[in-house]
Parts: structure tokens; sequence; C-alpha cells
């Protein structure tokens, strides 16, 4: 079932809704073993944050996901199990999550979802699946998704 959907995703899927795109991201969790790093690439408004919504649910955490962009970053629990919720947009360097001490939260059962993970990559573990997201050309606001490498 994981390659399918990575598989899906290294060609490149356009979801033609919200809905669309956070039920391919719970295919996605429930096909990710705990400890993955997802680094989520995108503009404003690419529906990065619709992602980890459905990313969320398929973990089985049925709680409000919010964009973190104040707090920077964001636990979310349920079923056994923990969603860290990063956004990076206002970090300069992944030093500076060391004095969020964000490694804490990551306890097993964990998966973590980086929101503008080029602000911290130096922090990020060489293992991370980066996705991007962006708008399908001329689909108005359809969801493309590609899965890099």
């Amino acid at each position: 079932m994981a390659s399918s959907i990575l598989a899906e995703l290294r060609t490149g899927v356009v979801t033609t809704s919200a809905e669309d795109t956070r039920a391919l991201a719970a295919r996605l969790a429930a096909a990710l073993l705990p400890g993955s790093v997802l680094a989520l690439h995108g503009d404003l408004g690419a529906g990065k944050t619709t992602f980890v919504q459905g990313f969320a649910a398929g973990l089985g955490i049925h709680e409000t996901v919010t964009s973190p962009t104040f707090n920077i970053f964001t636990l979310h629990r349920g079923a056994g199990r923990t969603l860290v919720h990063l956004d990076a947009y206002r970090l300069d360097s992944g030093a500076q999550l060391a004095d969020l001490m964000i490694e804490d939260f990551l306890v097993p059962p964990w998966w973590l979802a980086v929101e503008w993970p080029e602000k911290v990559a130096d922090w990020l573990p060489s293992g991370a699946l980066h996705l991007d997201l962006g708008h399908a050309p001329g689909a108005g606001r359809y969801h493309s998704l590609r899965l890099r490498g």
C-alpha cells in the first residue's frame, strides 16, 4: 500500500477539492511508519495546512488542525499517536529549533509535518519525504502534489 501512494505522488496528483487533498493525505499517513518526516513545500495558499489536516485524520487524530504560524509548532494527539505540525515560516535556520525543544516532543509513535521546510533545511533528517504542493495550472484552486525523488 505504501508503494502505491508513494508511486502516485512521485508521478504527480491533481486534486479537485480540499476534501480530495485531505483524502490523499490520509492515505499517505496510513502508509508511513512512525518517525516519518514530511517536508511540505509550496507558496502561501498552496494547500499545505489542508494536507496536514488530512494527514492527521489518517493517523486517527480528529482534533482541529490549523496553521501553527504564530505558535511555530502544534502537537496533535489521538489514537495513541502524535503529529507534530511545524510551520518554519518565521524561522531563519534549524538552529532555532533547539531553543523550541521540539525534539522533546518526538516521542514514539510520532510523525512530523513541516511547512516551509526550506527555512530549516539544515535541521531536517536526510530521510524526510519532500512534497511539492501548488495550484494546478489553469485549474483554479485545485491542488497539484508531487513527491520529490
